[in-house]
């Protein structure tokens, strides 16, 4: 795989459809795309590496270059999935990465929400565990975080608590999970 471009998880949910004649999957928002076998070959070739030549993804999967642009791009546009260059945050500037765990007091989605419009915050999920919500955090440096944290999530109405897990070291990072 090339790690420097896939399919990520960070990807825009958009609220559209595609046709009824295709099989299954479930986005972000809730709306089904439901996704063909061709359209999951499609992602899967993607994630084994996000610059592959459509002509090369239409030869495996049993389509035009043309056919394998448009549903690419339908992909795109509905939110499925995003082509990116994925680094390191600390080979290229960004020192500080820490997942923070929120407690929230209230409706957990408007706080999810807030924190999904911080351009700091990589990754918000909503959790059923020890915390409401877990963010990714990538900053260029201590003081930065301490500031997100400190003045920017604590500050959202209904940010109960947080407790902070500083990144030492980048291990592994892969979108490799393939389709179902």
């Amino acid at each position: 795989m090339h790690s420097d471009v896939v399919a990520s998880r960070s990807a825009d949910p958009r609220d559209s459809r595609e046709s009824r004649s295709e099989s299954r999957s479930e986005s972000r928002n809730g709306s089904s795309p439901n996704l063909d076998a061709v359209s999951l070959a499609i992602i899967e070739q993607l994630q084994e590496d996000g610059r592959r030549p459509y002509a090369a993804i239409g030869k495996a999967v049993g389509l035009s270059e043309a056919a394998v642009r448009q549903r690419v791009q339908k992909l795109l546009d509905q939110g499925v999935m995003q082509i990116v260059a994925v680094t390191d945050p600390l080979t290229v500037g960004f020192r500080r990465q820490a997942m923070v765990g929120i407690h929230v007091e209230g409706d957990v989605e408007s706080v999810a929400d807030a924190l999904s419009a911080m351009s700091e915050c990589e990754y918000v999920v909503m959790t059923a565990g020890s915390f409401d919500l877990m963010v990714e955090i990538v900053c260029e440096d201590d003081d930065h975080l301490l500031e997100v944290i400190n003045r920017r999530i604590r500050a959202i109405p209904g940010v109960r608590s947080t407790e902070s897990f500083v990144y030492l070291k980048l291990k592994k990072q892969t979108y490799m999970w393939g389709t179902r």
